[in-house]
């Protein structure tokens, strides 16, 4: 599970809430079904037509990557795996690592990149075809981000037509003033809702889905400049070199922690 995901929106609802009570607003002025169908059912429906069919498909899986951890290979890990490959080349050969695709046959862009170098391909040949594959990846991973980015786009704008229909509700009978306190008070409850799943949930949700992009192609990077290198036939030193600039001096004198999924 990814905790920050959890604990975030978690603390979102905690200060939201306290706020509220520390106002002096009751508790039961947020229950207002009309302003929760007016932005939930809103901005779903806006962000159903702003993007094809096989986008909205994948939102599911969208929620799955902002609360699970997915696991990935450690990155010091991966250093050290080739530069393990670069001794074994210099002294055996290319051919040599066949037996270590079964080993990375859970990580395909891997195997797929090491495949290459074992079948000759030339390194500007493997690099050209795994940027490629990474470009391929990002452009998935921005128009997934893109939903929730535009979801915490429209919310806070229905929020303010939420309030203006209350409004017109509140002022079509101006005869009992305390009806009418009552009525505008319920009327800002859509720019509440609007303002808070726009900018506590759904821009962020946008963002931690590019912040992982980006984490995955850092990784997938190291991979690519880890293959050429090997099929260039650099020393195990050089190897590591390179591939440890991708780190800082603080990861790289970090001990290595085991991922831990709940």
């Amino acid at each position: 599970m990814d905790k920050t995901t959890v604990i975030g929106i978690f603390l979102g609802f905690i200060a939201i809430g306290v706020g509220i009570i520390l106002k002096g607003v009751e508790l039961e002025a947020l229950i207002n079904p009309g302003a929760f169908i007016i932005i939930v059912v809103g901005t779903a429906a806006s962000v159903v037509i702003a993007f094809p069919m096989s986008t909205i498909k994948k939102v599911p899986s969208l929620f799955k990557k902002l609360f699970v951890e997915e696991k990935q290979i450690d990155t010091k890990e991966l250093i050290t795996t080739f530069t393990e490959w670069a001794e074994q080349t210099r002294r055996e050969g290319m051919l040599s690592l066949e037996n270590q695709i079964d080993r990375v046959d859970n990580e395909p862009f891997l195997s797929s990149g090491l495949q290459l170098a074992i079948d000759g391909q030339t390194p500007e040949f493997i690099r050209d075809v795994m940027l490629e594959k990474v470009d391929a990846m990002e452009r998935r991973h921005e128009e997934g981000a893109a939903v929730f980015s535009q979801a915490g786009t429209y919310a806070p704008t229905l929020g303010v037509l939420g309030a203006v229909i209350g409004l017109i509700a509140a002022l079509g009978d101006m005869q009992d003033m305390d009806v009418l306190g009552s009525a505008i008070s319920a009327a800002f409850i859509a720019t509440l809702l609007g303002i808070f799943t726009g900018y506590m949930l759904w821009h962020p949700f946008a963002n931690k889905l590019r912040e992982k992009s980006k984490k995955e192609v850092q990784q997938k990077e190291i991979m690519i400049e880890g293959i050429v290198s090997i099929t260039n036939g650099d020393s195990a030193m050089v190897v590591r070199d390179k591939l440890a600039s991708y780190l800082s001096a603080k990861e790289l004198n970090a001990p290595k922690q085991e991922n831990e999924n709940e």
